[in-house]
C-alpha cells in the first residue's frame, strides 16, 4: 500500500514538473492552470501526513476526507528512527513537486495553499533533522495516546442519550489501545538516544509529564476507560467481546504506562521514588534558543518580527493595559463606595479582592457558572445582531478529564473533527480540587471573557463556522504539523485560532446597537483587560525564557506581579499569604506550559493584532461599504493559518459582492 502511494506521488511530481514551464516559454499558461496539479499533489501530501500522524487524523476526522484513512484511527504514530527517515524522504520528494508548480500558474488561493504546505514541510524536516526533537519529546510520548483516544471518542456516533459509538468505532478504540505498549517502547528508544546525545527534556517535564502523567494514564487505562466503555457501549452481539478485548488491552496499556514511569525514574532520577534528578538532568533544558525562535517566527507564523524585537516592545504594551485597568478599577470602586488605596496597583488588587468574595463554593458550581456565562454571550449576540446565531446552536461545557488536567490550566476548547459530520466540540474547565483561593480566582466577574474565548464567539463558534464551509477550505490549511497540542507542535494553527479567541474577548467590549458599553459589566471588563494583560505579558515571558533573557523563576514572579498586581517574589521558600500563593501557583503552571511549548504563548497577541490590523485596513479601504459581519465570516473561512498568508486575498474578497 505504501509503495503504491509513493509511486503515485512520483507520478504527480512528474506531472507538476511538466506544468511548470519556464517563464519565457511559449507553453506558459494562464494563471490558475496549475491549480489542479497542485491540488492533487497536496492531496497526496495530506493523506500521507494523516496516515503517518494518526492522532492528527483522528483530531481532524481524516476518514471524512479520505475513506482509506478509516483504519488509521486504530493506530498510533511510529516514532522509530527508520519510520522518521522514510517520512522525511517522502516530505522531501513532495516539497520538490510543490516547488515545481510555478506560482504564476496558480490562482491566489492556490498560491496560499502552496506557501502553507512548503512551510509545514520545512518545519517537519527541521524538527527531525536539525532540532532532532524526537529525542526529547517526552510529553508527546506520554500524552499522545490519551489525546488520540479522547478525540476519537468525541467523534463517535451518538446513538442515544447514553449510548456512544458503533461496534466498528469501538473496535478501532481497542486497536489503538493495543498499540500503546509498542508506541511507548519506541518513545523510550528515542529518549535514550537523546540521553546519549545530551539532547534531553527539561527536568520539570521529566517530573510532571514523565512521572505524574504516566501515573495518571496508568490509572485511566486500568479504571476509567473500561468503565466508560461499559457505560457507553450500546447493547449488541458485539458488546461483550468488545468489552473483553478492551479490558485486556487496557490492562496491558496500564502496565505499559507503569513501565514508562519506571523507565523515566531509572533513566533520569537517582531512585525509583523519583524525588531527585540525576545531575545531568537537573539543569534547565527548556530554552529553544534565539536562532531557533526567530526561525519559527518566520517559517511557522509568517511574521517579520524577531524575538529581540518582541521582547523589547512588550513592556510598553503591558504598561498601557495596566493603566487602563487602574482607571477602570477606580471607577468600579467609586460605584461600590469602596475606599481604594492611592497606589494604582494596590487599587486594582483591592477591587479584585472585593470581587473575589462572590465565588462558586465548589468545582461543580464553578463549571455551572462558566456554562451560564457562555450562554449569556450567545443571547447577547442574538439580541445585538453581532453574529447570526442559529436557533439550534449548542455549546458543551464539561470538566477536564483527569489525564489532561496537568496540561490544561483553567479552561481549554477541543473542537469536533472538522472533516466528519459527527462529533462534538468541548469547552473543558479544569477542577480546582475545591481549593478556596482558586475558586475565588474564578469568581462571578472573572468568567465572562474566558467563556467568550473558549466558547462563543471564540473557539467553538470559530470551528463551527469553518466546519460548515470545510469544502471551501483546502485540507492543507487544517493540518497541525508536529502534533496537535504538545511540545512537538508547529503552532501554525494557533495563530488563527488563539488570535481569534483573544479577538473575540476584545470584540465583546466594543459598543453594539442597544449595548453602548458592550457585553461586559465594568467588573467583567476589568477581568477582560486582565486577560489582555495576561497575553501582553506572555510575549515578554515567552521570548525571554526561550532566549535566555529571563530565568524561569523570574518569569513566574513577573507573571504574578504583572497579571495579578501582587508585589513580591514567587521564588520557592518565600513566605506569602493565600492570595499570593494561589497567584504564584497559577503563574508557575503557566510558565511551565510556556517553557515546554515555545512560541505558542505569543500566538494569542500576535494573532489578535493581525486581525485588528487587517480589519482597520479594510475599514479604511472600503469606508461606508465595510461590513463587520462579512469581515468576520471571510476571516474565519480562511482556515487555521496565520493571516499573513491571506491578507491581500481577504481584502480583495471584501470588495466583491457578498455571495
Amino acid at each position: 500500500m505504501r509503495r503504491l502511494l509513493f509511486l503515485s506521488c512520483l507520478v504527480l511530481l512528474s506531472a507538476c514538473n511538466r506544468a511548470a514551464a519556464p517563464a519565457n516559454s511559449t507553453a506558459t499558461t494562464a494563471t490558475s492552470s496549475g491549480d489542479e496539479t497542485l491540488k492533487q499533489i497536496l492531496k497526496t501530501y495530506v493523506v500521507e501526513f494523516l496516515r503517518r500522524n494518526p492522532t492528527v487524523n483522528t483530531y481532524l476526522g481524516g476518514a471524512g476526507f479520505d475513506r482509506s484513512l478509516t483504519d488509521v484511527d486504530g493506530m498510533l504514530r511510529d516514532h522509530s528512527a527508520d519510520a522518521l527517515q522514510r517520512e522525511d524522504e517522502f516530505y522531501t520528494q513532495i516539497r520538490k513537486g510543490i516547488e515545481g508548480v510555478a506560482p504564476a500558474t496558480l490562482s491566489p488561493n492556490a498560491r496560499i495553499d502552496r506557501d502553507v504546505a512548503m512551510a509545514q514541510i520545512d518545519f517537519l524536516l527541521h524538527q527531525h533533522q536539525v532540532r532532532r526533537y524526537q529525542q526529547r519529546a517526552l510529553d508527546t510520548y506520554v500524552s499522545e495516546p490519551f489525546r488520540a483516544l479522547d478525540w476519537q471518542m468525541q467523534g463517535m456516533t451518538q446513538l442515544s442519550a447514553t449510548a456512544l459509538g458503533t461496534p466498528q468505532e469501538w473496535a478501532l478504540v481497542v486497536a489503538r489501545v493495543r498499540a500503546i505498549p509498542a508506541f511507548l517502547q519506541r518513545g523510550r528508544e528515542e529518549l535514550l538516544a537523546g540521553v546519549k546525545a545530551n539532547n534531553v527534556p527539561d527536568g520539570r517535564m521529566i517530573r510532571r509529564d514523565g512521572i505524574d502523567t504516566s501515573e495518571a494514564n496508568a490509572k485511566y487505562f486500568a479504571e476509567a476507560l473500561p468503565k466508560l466503555a461499559a457505560d457507553r457501549m450500546v447493547k449488541s452481539p458485539d458488546r461483550e467481546p468488545l468489552l473483553k478485548d478492551l479490558r485486556e488491552a487496557c490492562a496491558k496499556a496500564a502496565a505499559a504506562y507503569r513501565d514508562m514511569r519506571t523507565f523515566v525514574a531509572d533513566t533520569y532520577f537517582t531512585s525509583r521514588a523519583a524525588r531527585t534528578l540525576k545531575p545531568p538532568f537537573a539543569a534547565d533544558h527548556f530554552a529553544m534558543g534565539e536562532a531557533e525562535y526567530d526561525w519559527a517566527l518566520k517559517n511557522n507564523f509568517r511574521t517579520p518580527q524577531t524575538a529581540a524585537e518582541l521582547f523589547a516592545s512588550s513592556p510598553a504594551d503591558v504598561q498601557q493595559t495596566q493603566q487602563l485597568m487602574i482607571t477602570l478599577a477606580r471607577q468600579i470602586g467609586m460605584s461600590h463606595n469602596w475606599h481604594l488605596p492611592a497606589d494604582g496597583n494596590a487599587a486594582v488588587r483591592m477591587v479584585f479582592d472585593e470581587l473575589s468574595k462572590d465565588y462558586p463554593k465548589s468545582d461543580a458550581e464553578m463549571i455551572a457558572w462558566y456554562r451560564d456565562a457562555a450562554f449569556r454571550v450567545v443571547d447577547y449576540a442574538r439580541k445585538t445582531g453581532l453574529f447570526d446565531v442559529p436557533p439550534d446552536y449548542k455549546l458543551d461545557v464539561v470538566e477536564t478529564p483527569a489525564p489532561l488536567q496537568a496540561s490544561i490550566d483553567g479552561a481549554a476548547y477541543y473542537p469536533a473533527p472538522p472533516f466528519k459530520n459527527n462529533g462534538v466540540g468541548r469547552f473543558y474547565v479544569t477542577p480546582t480540587g475545591n481549593d478556596k483561593a482558586a475558586l475565588q480566582a474564578n469568581n462571578r466577574s472573572a468568567l465572562a471573557d474566558l467563556s467568550a474565548h473558549e466558547g462563543f464567539p471564540g473557539h467553538d463558534w470559530h470551528y463551527k463556522v469553518m466546519t460548515q464551509v470545510r469544502d471551501q477550505i483546502s485540507p492543507v490549511r487544517w493540518l497541525t504539523p508536529g502534533a496537535v497540542e504538545d511540545s512537538s507542535s508547529m503552532w501554525e494553527d494557533s495563530m488563527a485560532a488563539e488570535g481569534w479567541g483573544l479577538y473575540a474577548e476584545a470584540l465583546l467590549a466594543e459598543p453594539q446597537p442597544g449595548a453602548p458599553n458592550g457585553f461586559y459589566t465594568p467588573e467583567e471588563h476589568l477581568y477582560q483587560l486582565q486577560g489582555k494583560l495576561y497575553r501582553d505579558l506572555r510575549v515578554r515571558i515567552d521570548t525571554g525564557i526561550h532566549t535566555g533573557r529571563l530565568s524561569y523563576n523570574d518569569a513566574v514572579t513577573l507573571f504574578s506581579e504583572g497579571r495579578d498586581f501582587l508585589p513580591g517574589s514567587c521564588d520557592p521558600g518565600t513566605k506569602m499569604n493565600e492570595t499570593k500563593r494561589a497567584s504564584c501557583e497559577t503563574a508557575e503552571r503557566a510558565i511551565f506550559r510556556y517553557s515546554k511549548w515555545p512560541t505558542q504563548a505569543i500566538t494569542y497577541r500576535l494573532g489578535r493584532d493581525q486581525i485588528f490590523a487587517l480589519r482597520s485596513e479594510a475599514q479604511k479601504k472600503l469606508g461606508s461599504k465595510f461590513d463587520l459581519k462579512q469581515f468576520h465570516l471571510l476571516f474565519m473561512r480562511q482556515g487555521t493559518i496565520p493571516s499573513g498568508y491571506f491578507h491581500d486575498v481577504l481584502l480583495q474578497q471584501l470588495e466583491e459582492p457578498p455571495r
